[in-house]
């Protein structure tokens, strides 16, 4: 039989079309593998690799090194694409002559991109997770049959990077993963998949961190103080009066702190002159504060909430008192303060009512804050975003942003609000007037 008279579709022609076929089935999984390995969740892996499931364990393995695994795969995906395309080429060339190249050149985009392409990450998008296992053990495979090659391209990538001043960050991806969480949260809260209260509680945990005892700590000014030089029944009427349990004791000056009195301790030692074996009415006024004050506990002002709180569970106590580099007393701290920055505030029967509320005025829209409000608080009241880099309290970021102690009736506009002071006492500024711009 001549060439003229030869049958268009012989077993070459067959074998080369079902060769592009089985070309296109691995460009599919190649293109596949890489967007589920990149898309899916390390941490739904975990749960699953944690249950027993050997796919995710090897999906864990593979993603481990995200360079190597993604070179293996577009190495694999590159040379399936182009062989099938030459494979193509010869066969239309041999059925068209010279019009098979423009049509081998479609056809295959055509099939690249449905079937190699946009279907398999399609899929893998909607379900990266199982489609990972499922492909892990295979892609391992082929990392260790590629890796020779992947090696010298990788070391190739690094050296064009780096003539361009670019180089690798080894932590960039623990840094990357604690910022998707953050963002996660964010978004899950945007979409309406999360309450605001959840948000908060999960993002105030991971904030724990960033944030300083300075920035939660009760300010010297506002700290109730037990003078140890005052009459016993003095003392003892002052601690039964405070609604707190725990309350410094100072002599001569409040700066001198020489020790914490807890109010059980107090009233057992009280007992124990009224009612003990030798108590007596008349020894109530023998009553030696210092006998049951417990040392004091000083913190410096730089410590974060992260740290401290594990110091607190390690000393097993509540109370710290906070100071700055000169041991000149800031604040108190206790671990309600930090727990408060995940859970919201924590009130009981005891609790005298905040001032720090935020009050919307309905008449002109303004919300009305007191100066001592701390930003965090007020972003996670009305869902603001002001900036508490340069100052913590709402006070503190009029000041900053004005360069000056403002006076009552001024009205500054930055960060996209305007604030007015409502009222200052002295060089405090006690109430503030705020309005989205």
């Amino acid at each position: 039989m001549t060439p003229e008279t030869a049958p268009l579709l012989d077993t070459a022609a067959l074998l080369t079309g079902a060769a592009i076929l089985l070309l296109l089935v691995l460009s599919a999984f190649f293109s596949g593998s890489e967007t589920a390995l990149t898309a899916a969740s390390r941490g739904k892996l975990k749960a699953q690799a944690d249950k027993g499931s050997l796919g995710a364990q090897s999906a864990m393995r593979v993603t481990e090194d995200n360079e190597r695994m993604i070179g293996a795969l577009l190495l694999g995906n590159n040379i399936v694409n182009i062989l099938s395309t030459a494979l193509a080429t010869a066969l239309f060339t041999r059925l068209l002559g010279n019009g098979g190249v423009a049509m081998a050149t479609v056809v295959m985009t055509v099939l690249v991109l449905v079937f190699g392409e946009v279907l398999p990450k399609t899929l893998s998008i909607t379900y990266p997770e199982p489609v990972a296992v499922k492909v892990a053990p295979v892609v391992r495979i082929l990392i260790a049959v590629f890796s020779p090659v992947v090696m010298l391209v990788r070391l190739l990538v690094r050296g064009i990077l780096r003539l361009f001043g670019v180089k690798s960050n080894p932590e960039g991806r623990m840094l990357a993963m604690r910022e998707e969480i953050v963002g996660a949260i964010s978004l899950g809260h945007s979409e309406g998949a999360m309450e605001k209260e959840d948000r908060d509680r999960l993002l105030g945990a991971l904030h724990l961190g960033e944030r300083t005892v300075e920035e939660v700590m009760l300010h010297r000014r506002e700290i109730e103080m037990v003078d140890a030089d005052l009459a016993a029944d003095a003392i003892l009427t002052q601690v039964l009066n405070s609604p707190h349990t725990r309350l410094p004791v100072y002599r001569g000056d409040a700066e001198n702190i020489i020790g914490v009195i807890h109010a059980k301790d107090l009233l057992r030692e009280v007992e124990r002159l009224l009612r003990g074996p030798e108590g007596a009415p008349g020894q109530l006024a023998d009553l030696d504060v210092m006998k049951v004050a417990m040392k004091p506990y000083f913190v410096p002002e730089t410590t974060t909430l992260d740290e401290q709180m594990r110091e607190f569970l390690k000393r097993r106590t509540h109370f710290a008192l906070v100071v700055d580099e000169y041991g000149a007393l800031q604040g108190l701290i206790t671990l309600e303060d930090i727990l408060e920055e995940i859970v919201g505030d924590i009130t009981d029967e005891f609790d005298v009512v905040q001032k720090n509320g935020v009050l919307k005025h309905d008449a002109s829209g303004d919300f009305i804050v007191d100066g001592a409000m701390t930003i965090r608080d007020l972003n996670r009241a009305t869902d603001w975003g002001l900036p508490d880099d340069e100052a913590n309290t709402i006070a503190g970021l009029v000041i900053h942003e004005a360069q000056m102690i403002p006076n009552e009736g001024q009205a500054f506009s930055f960060h996209g609000f305007r604030f007015e002071v409502a009222a200052k006492r002295e060089n405090r500024l006690t109430r503030l007037k705020i309005r989205p711009l």
